[in-house]
């Protein structure tokens, strides 16, 4: 990965215990988004598998004005929202907590609250869409249903000073990920897949790292960890950070944070992800893997060719109206899925 800085830089934050050392580290490429092409960031980024944070995106959204601590207290009172797998709390009691929380003393940190399941009314505050951030093939109705996503599993992320989502990792069905952070600053630590053997993979869950602190690191119980190239950044209002597929990373807030996640799928990282499905499926009804996995890559040869039809012969595609309809390929020849609540029948897990 190509990077603004040559030698790595040491962190700025001081080891916050005995034993721990601060982690050296390289900025993560940064690009003003109304300088970028969708077309550019596809190829320079999403397509090279190579993380970038673009500034300047979503700008016309009435969360940029809109979303404060206050104004979810206000307008949501004692609602209960999901923060993380299996918790639930009042939304003016989250709030609370986030607002008081501290590097010493961290509050909770939200991170399993999808809008279309559980927000709806925060829908129309993020349109139009991020073309950053665009769902690709979770909008196609080609999709099975499980993974038929048009919003690109959009979730709402909130966090006070030093609460930090609760596990470093990589986004499962080697989904690609775009963070917009609305609200305050959050930093991010990230490392190549190529470095995933340093990071202490959890066994169960080969996409979780047993590192509980990248910034400020144990190498007393982690030794491997200083082989791994740690790449870093700090989001503000309007920036996107890009995730590619396999990167692994981690965020905390630096001052309250307020963002929004979505995930995105296209040829780039199909294959991986059809493994992933399957081999999943495969655990538990072998027939039905095998079903899927034929599925999957029959659809993923059909959405290769609509795909090239429209970047090579867009006026020939739009003709034909199913290319753009089976194969959306950018925002702006997809349906806006934040205009109503979507409905989907399996819930996210």
């Amino acid at each position: 990965m190509q990077t603004q800085a040559a030698e790595p830089v040491l962190s700025a934050m001081p080891a916050t215990a005995p034993g721990r050392t601060p982690a050296a580290w390289l900025p993560i490429e940064r690009i003003d988004g109304t300088h970028l092409s969708y077309d550019d960031f596809l190829a320079r980024y999403m397509h090279a598998n190579r993380p970038v944070v673009i500034s300047n995106v979503a700008g016309d959204w009435p969360a940029m004005r809109n979303w404060t601590p206050e104004h979810f207290k206000q307008r949501f009172g004692s609602q209960p929202v999901a923060i993380g797998y299996d918790r639930n709390m009042p939304f003016d009691q989250f709030i609370d907590q986030v607002l008081a929380s501290s590097p010493e003393q961290p509050g909770p940190y939200m991170y399993r609250s999808f809008l279309h399941e559980v927000l709806p009314e925060l829908l129309p505050d993020v349109i139009p869409q991020n073309k950053f951030a665009f769902a690709r093939r979770y909008a196609s109705p080609l999709m099975l249903e499980k993974w038929r996503r048009p919003d690109g599993y959009l979730k709402l992320l909130i966090g006070g000073v030093g609460s930090k989502f609760p596990v470093m990792h990589y986004d499962g069905e080697n989904a690609h990920a775009a963070i917009t952070e609305i609200y305050g600053d959050k930093e991010f630590v990230m490392y190549a897949p190529e470095d995933g053997q340093y990071l202490y993979p959890k066994k169960f869950f080969p996409n979780h790292s047993m590192v509980d602190d990248p910034v400020s690191q144990d190498l007393g119980r982690y030794p491997l960890l200083a082989k791994a190239t740690q790449y870093r950044t700090i989001l503000k209002p309007g920036d996107m950070i890009f995730v590619p597929a396999k990167w692994w990373h981690a965020a905390r807030a630096l001052s309250t944070s307020i963002s929004v996640c979505t995930n995105m799928l296209d040829g780039s990282n199909w294959g991986d992800y059809v493994d992933e499905v399957a081999n999943d499926e495969a655990k538990k009804a072998p027939r039905k893997a095998w079903l899927m996995r034929t599925y999957l890559k029959t659809a993923g040869r059909l959405l290769d060719a609509m795909e090239r039809l429209q970047h090579n012969s867009p006026a020939l595609a739009r003709a034909l109206v199913l290319p753009g309809l089976l194969a959306p390929v950018s925002a702006e020849v997809a349906p806006e899925p934040s205009r109503r609540q979507l409905r989907i029948r399996i819930p996210t897990n």
